[in-house]
């Protein structure tokens, strides 16, 4: 076990992203909170509102984000430079994923269904770079000898492939498996194979006039999606916290 987190976690060249990891998932768990003890009116935390203008924790993210990728780039893979700069950027990385649902909305939906976006993006991100650390590449080009390496026609052609694979699952409408089939071969092959999500672009245009097996599509996604929908809101919640109910629209006001 100790010579695996040598091997794996604890050599310089891996130090830093572990760091920057733990930073970002630490930042992302106080950050969130912060944000609802914010929302219960709870303990001394306020919004930052500096001449009335709602500051959002993306603003910082961002600024800490540039501040720690830039210095890391400067600093190189070692050293304590390198390992502050790697928190520094986790930390702000932290901060702008959790308000990633902010980001692609343009508008404040932190705390309304729209913000679940932000959960899922953070946890991903966190999977991805965790299965980096564990020793994962793209391809598994790490595990090849030292012959096979020489081969560069073969890895090209894997990339090749993989790359198609993750493309299908995305136009599939298969997002999360794409991104981690990026670093697990398996995972895109499997995506690319299954059936697509029924509004993903591949059914719309390849599912049109196969209506076998646009109600396969949707079957499926009807059972998968009453499967895990519930499991992964409550994750979600126990995670993030649970969005604002919208309320149900009532019977018009009599005149």
């Amino acid at each position: 076990m100790g010579h695996w987190l040598h091997q794996n976690i604890v050599e310089p060249g891996k130090l830093p992203l572990l760091l920057a990891l733990s930073a970002f998932v630490l930042t992302f768990a106080v950050t969130r909170f912060v944000t609802r003890m914010i929302r219960a009116g709870k303990g001394p935390f306020r919004d930052i509102t500096p001449g009335g203008v709602h500051i959002h924790h993306v603003v910082p993210g961002v600024v800490l984000s540039v501040v720690g990728g830039f210095g890391a780039v400067a600093s190189g893979q070692q050293g304590a430079a390198a390992g502050t700069c790697a928190v520094v950027f986790g930390v702000g990385a932290g901060l702008v994923l959790d308000e990633f649902a902010l980001i692609l909305h343009l508008d404040d939906v932190y705390w309304s269904e729209e913000g679940r976006r932000s959960v899922e993006v953070v946890v991903l991100t966190a999977s991805l770079v965790l299965l980096v650390l564990a020793g994962f590449s793209p391809l598994g080009v790490d595990e090849l000898s030292g012959d096979e390496q020489q081969d560069r026609l073969g890895v090209v052609l894997t990339y090749a492939g993989n790359f198609v694979f993750v493309l299908i699952a995305l136009f599939k409408g298969k997002v999360r498996m794409a991104v981690i089939g990026t670093l697990v071969p398996l995972v895109a092959f499997i995506g690319a194979v299954r059936l697509a999500r029924p509004a993903s672009p591949w059914a719309r245009r390849l599912y049109r006039d196969r209506h076998r097996a646009r109600a396969r599509a949707l079957l499926r996604a009807y059972h998968h999606d009453v499967r895990w929908a519930g499991p992964r809101r409550r994750f979600q919640d126990l995670i993030g916290g649970a969005p604002d109910r919208t309320p149900l629209p009532g019977p018009p006001p009599e005149p």
